[in-house]
């Protein structure tokens, strides 16, 4: 099985849809997969999509393209816990935190471990991450692989193509219970950019037992095509003295 985890286009936050450029984004990935289906016969057996605007506007441009429609479940909204952050007053999402504090708390970056500092344990973190992690288990279970462990059974093994349009958070989330891993490292060192796609597999090297395994993270096939510049959401700052965003 494959899973195509597909980033929302350039976002409008104060509108939760997107802004002009995500629109073309989102056109452009449309073309794409449509010129991926006509010409090497490419598909897309389910799509599931978060419930938030930025992440339906860019499906549907998909969806349309290809005629399909897809299942909206609540858990791939963004992932919205908040947290305490060190250096800030008010609550701020729990994955956006300044790597030089995270770095201070080598709890933060063990699998079972990483919920346990103070700022976490005492918010909804632990609630909202195994709501995600139940979610992922259940959409994998109803395509033929139960969580078991570590890794999955593969009750039904099969070859299908599952897309799911969400957002950076909630991707990562995603990505650290299949892998086995604390989020903290995937959200502060990895950018999935907008509109981008992220590809896993299933590996079944002996029968009936199936782990999974990344083989392209935010690609962005459809904007270097076109000759499109990738948007800097969900970036910071190159260096301090830019004009781009710090916090």
């Amino acid at each position: 099985m494959k899973l195509l985890i597909i980033r929302h286009a350039d976002p409008d936050y104060e509108i939760d849809s997107l802004t002009e450029t995500g629109h073309r984004e989102a056109r452009l990935l449309a073309d794409w997969f449509s010129k991926q289906s006509r010409e090497k016969g490419f598909r897309i057996d389910a799509a599931y999509q978060s419930p938030l605007g930025r992440a339906k506007v860019t499906a549907a441009y998909t969806l349309d393209a290809l005629g399909m429609t897809a299942e909206t479940l609540p858990w791939l909204r963004e992932f919205n816990a908040k947290i305490h952050r060190p250096d800030q007053e008010t609550p701020m999402i729990a994955w956006d935190w300044l790597p030089q504090d995270l770095d201070r708390v080598d709890a933060f970056f063990g699998e079972k471990t990483w919920m346990d500092p103070e700022p976490m344990a005492e918010s909804d973190v632990r609630e909202k991450y195994e709501a995600v992690c139940e979610g992922i288990d259940a959409l994998l279970l109803k395509h033929g692989y139960k969580r078991e462990g570590r890794v999955y059974r593969a009750l039904h093994p099969n070859h299908d193509c599952i897309a799911l349009f969400c957002h950076f958070g909630v991707e990562s989330v995603i990505l650290s219970h299949m892998l086995n891993s604390s989020p903290i490292p995937l959200w502060h060192g990895f950018c999935a950019l907008p509109s981008s796609i992220t590809t896993v597999f299933t590996e079944e090297r002996r029968e009936g037992t199936a782990s999974f395994r990344i083989t392209e993270y935010g690609a962005l096939p459809h904007l270097y095509l076109a000759g499109e510049e990738p948007s800097f959401s969900a970036r910071f700052c190159e260096c301090f003295t830019d004009d781009t965003r710090h916090d």
